[in-house]
């Protein structure tokens, strides 16, 4: 018996979000917490799992103000190291037209890199009590977490946790495209759930059609379960039965199911709509299991998550502002 549902390992940190301008015309911002492994912890939450993360923050104000945030939802926040020298990673978004968002991030360094494979090693235990591992590339774009990630993944593999993997690109956080696109390969190797968006499908492959880009993914990668997802325009599954699965396992061998997304009016930014959607998505994966899901339940994920994701784009910040479950029900009813 596993004694966590989800176990995520990368950042967590402070995203600054616009908020008006002060009666001495200059730009304020608010200081919300945020990241995308705890923001996707935090709706697993709201939903009744039980999480654990594994991080770094800098030992200052907004790293305290992290832990007592980011505690509040109830993530399990044990294996949360504080760094003595490193100051908690900041990130200043910018809200563009129609709600979508531009990123300036203040990490060079940021606490969150400086996460080591000795700190993940005596952590080990909430990787392998955990059904689920998850984690994205922000914690691969240097060589220390990188290390740290490398061998979470190796206990995870080892402890048969199911992996899930969100790209979460950010360009400026590469030295190189090229560097971005082998470490996300690497952890498209890996994983059993993929959730992965419109632009990360189109960088990776080169595919401006983006189903022909998760074919192309699916020849490589035979990935268990894709969860593709389109802004407003809605997401879309594609599923490997469990008696299809292996190296030569094509794309129309996947049931596919597409579902529009929900046009919100009070829709404000999109910060944290992909982490929302993807701990919606992994709470359906621990209710129905990676190896029973049809196309009726892979409808009823999508639905969910969809709405989940739509009422968070009316809202600041995402990482203590997810829904409740019943308020998602409401709402796609």
């Amino acid at each position: 018996m596993k004694e966590y549902d989800v176990t995520a390992l990368g950042e967590l940190l402070i995203d600054f979000t616009e908020d008006g301008i002060s009666d001495k015309g200059n730009p304020t911002f608010e200081a919300n917490p945020g990241g995308a492994p705890c923001n996707l912890l935090a709706m697993l939450q709201k939903l009744g799992d039980k999480t654990a993360f594994i991080g770094k923050v800098g030992d200052d104000m907004f790293g305290n103000m992290l832990e007592t945030r980011a505690g509040s939802t109830g993530i399990d926040l044990r294996a949360l190291v504080k760094d003595p020298v490193v100051h908690t990673t900041l990130a200043f978004v910018h809200t563009l037209e129609g709600g979508d968002r531009e990123f300036s991030f203040y990490r060079n360094p940021g606490a969150d890199m400086m996460l080591t494979a000795e700190e993940v090693e005596a952590n080990r235990d909430l990787i392998e009590k955990a059904t689920i591992f998850h984690y994205g590339t922000l914690s691969m774009t240097d060589d220390v977490v990188e290390a740290a990630s490398i061998r979470a993944l190796e206990i995870a593999k080892e402890a048969g946790c199911i992996l899930s993997f969100d790209p979460n690109l950010r360009p400026p956080l590469w030295s190189s495209e090229e560097k971005a696109k082998e470490k996300i390969s690497y952890g498209l190797g890996l994983c059993d759930v993929l959730k992965i968006s419109d632009n990360e499908i189109e960088f990776m492959t080169g595919k401006s059609d983006l189903e022909e880009g998760i074919y192309d993914l699916i020849r490589l990668y035979h990935t268990p379960l894709i969860l593709a997802t389109y802004g407003k325009d809605g997401s879309k599954a594609y599923y490997l039965p469990k008696d299809k699965r292996g190296e030569d396992a094509r794309p129309e061998d996947y049931i596919q199911v597409f579902v529009p997304g929900f046009i919100n009016p009070d829709t404000i930014e999109t910060t944290g709509a992909g982490d929302t959607f993807g701990g919606c998505s992994l709470h359906y994966v621990l209710k129905y299991g990676l190896d029973n899901f049809d196309e009726d339940k892979l409808k009823e994920l999508l639905t969910f998550a969809n709405g989940a994701a739509s009422i968070v784009t009316t809202r600041k910040g995402a990482l203590c502002v997810m829904p409740e479950e019943k308020e998602v029900l409401d709402f796609i009813g």
